[in-house]
C-alpha cells in the first residue's frame, strides 16, 4: 500500500472535511470550513486513493508567527507517521510564507506526538474566552 499523498492548499469540500473530522473527533458537528480556509496561511491534506485521510491547518499573523491548528488523521491511518508528516509539511509551508516561529497548543496526551514533530516545550499563557 502506497503512502498517502500530501498536498499544500488543494481544493477542499466541506463534505470531505466534515467526513474526516466526524470520523476523527467524537461529537464533531458539520460546519462550513470556507471562512477558516480563507484566513489560513496554508493547509496540508493527505489523500489515499483520492480519499481525504489527513489534514492540518496553518494560521499566521502575517509576520513572524504561524500556528498549527486542527491536526487530524483518520482513525484508520493512525500510528503510521502520517500526523508527523502533515505537521512537518505544515512547518515547511509556514517557513515558505516567511514565518520564523511555529506555535502549537495541545492537550497533555499529545506531548510526545508534537515532540516527534520537532516542537519543544515552552511556557505560554492561555486565556479561555
Amino acid at each position: 500500500m502506497a503512502d498517502p499523498v500530501l498536498e499544500v492548499r488543494p481544493a477542499l469540500a466541506d463534505a470531505e472535511l466534515n467526513e474526516l473530522f466526524g470520523a476523527a473527533w467524537p461529537g464533531h458537528r458539520a460546519v462550513s470550513f470556507g471562512p477558516v480556509l480563507e484566513r489560513s496561511t496554508a493547509w496540508i491534506t493527505a489523500r489515499r486513493d483520492g480519499r481525504l485521510v489527513g489534514y492540518v491547518n496553518v494560521a499566521g499573523d502575517g509576520g513572524a508567527h504561524a500556528f498549527v491548528l486542527d491536526t487530524t488523521v483518520h482513525p484508520d491511518e493512525r500510528r503510521r507517521g502520517l500526523g508527523v508528516r502533515l505537521v512537518r509539511a505544515a512547518a515547511e509551508a509556514a517557513r515558505a510564507s516567511g514565518a520564523q516561529w511555529l506555535h502549537v497548543d495541545f492537550e497533555p496526551h499529545l506531548e510526545s506526538f508534537y515532540a516527534q514533530c520537532g516542537f519543544r516545550p515552552t511556557k505560554a499563557g492561555l486565556l479561555a474566552l
